[in-house]
């Protein structure tokens, strides 16, 4: 399936007087791929930066820094604009290679090197209650690889709380699983970690639902996460586990890391007194291009 999507990003940061701003770093920009063609892209910053510079991080994601001078105000407005052409693209788990098709299995040591970064726990599990519970997720299923992926997301969808929380900051998986609820970031960061401690290579994504009436998706509005994970023969495949979504159905992919703190959309610093910050909004509109045209008439 393919759909035409514009998605409009803002933010808006408040201060209770003129400062100054310093170096903002934005992912904003998606890489063009088989599942996501960028057609156009806006990017208006207010007040206008001086420089705007742009790179490719470790992972290939696109970066740009925006770089001010001197000029002092007391909003800072960032709107992001993008246009594109989304393909969803059923998960090509028919490419699984026999020897993955039970769990556990071995990456091939050609791949590992590769690997290892994203396969390694980085988060604290100091009781080992996050490992135990992975545990008990995997012998749940009937040992088939897709079975213990697709248990795992259905769990935390199932079992835990979703809850919008638009301050910046991930809880940590042991947190999460203590509270039985948390955002997007939290259940991604959660099933990354699990994944990681049964042996999975995974990555953290950053991007945006699509959140059309058909569908109950939790997410919208905002800048939403989800995960990867490698599969020997399939490569990177996509799971939600806020949505229970098992594939890009209606996910927009921005960027992908190996930590959550590397794909964070917007961050950056302003120079004032301590208590010039009064506050953070972001709101994140995802429409269908013919909703878009006739809202602009």
């Amino acid at each position: 399936m393919r759909r035409h999507l514009i998605v409009r990003h803002t933010t808006e940061y408040q201060y209770a007087e003129p400062v100054s701003f310093g170096r903002h770093r934005m992912m904003f920009r998606p890489r063009d791929s088989h599942s996501l063609r960028l057609l156009n892209t806006e990017l208006s910053i207010t007040p206008a930066p001086a420089s705007i510079r742009w790179m490719y991080d470790a992972f290939g994601n696109s970066v740009s820094y925006a770089e001010f001078e001197g000029e002092r105000a007391m909003c800072l407005r960032f709107v992001s604009e993008i246009d594109i052409l989304h393909y969803e693209a059923a998960q090509p788990t028919d490419l699984l290679l026999n020897s993955a098709q039970r769990f556990p299995f071995a990456y091939d040591a050609e791949e590992v090197p590769d690997l290892q970064s994203v396969m390694r726990v980085h988060r604290p599990d100091p009781d080992g209650q996050l490992a135990a519970w992975a545990v008990n997720v995997a012998r749940s299923s009937d040992g088939g690889t897709l079975s213990v992926l697709v248990g795992m997301m259905e769990t935390i969808h199932r079992d835990f709380a979703y809850l919008s929380r638009p301050k910046a900051g991930t809880q940590e998986p042991v947190q999460t699983l203590a509270l039985g609820s948390g955002s997007c970031r939290d259940f991604a960061l959660l099933m990354i970690e699990a994944l990681r401690s049964l042996g999975f290579a995974a990555r953290f994504v950053t991007g945006y639902i699509y959140t059309p009436g058909s569908t109950n998706h939790q997410g919208g509005g905002a800048t939403h996460a989800w995960l990867q994970v490698y599969l020997p023969g399939c490569g990177w495949v996509e799971m939600d586990p806020t949505n229970g979504i098992f594939g890009n159905r209606d996910l927009i992919r921005i960027a992908v890391a190996r930590d959550h703190r590397q794909a964070v959309p917007l961050s950056g610093s302003f120079v004032g007194t301590s208590s010039a910050f009064l506050g953070m909004s972001v709101s994140v509109s995802v429409l269908g291009a013919e909703a878009e045209t006739a809202l602009a008439y």
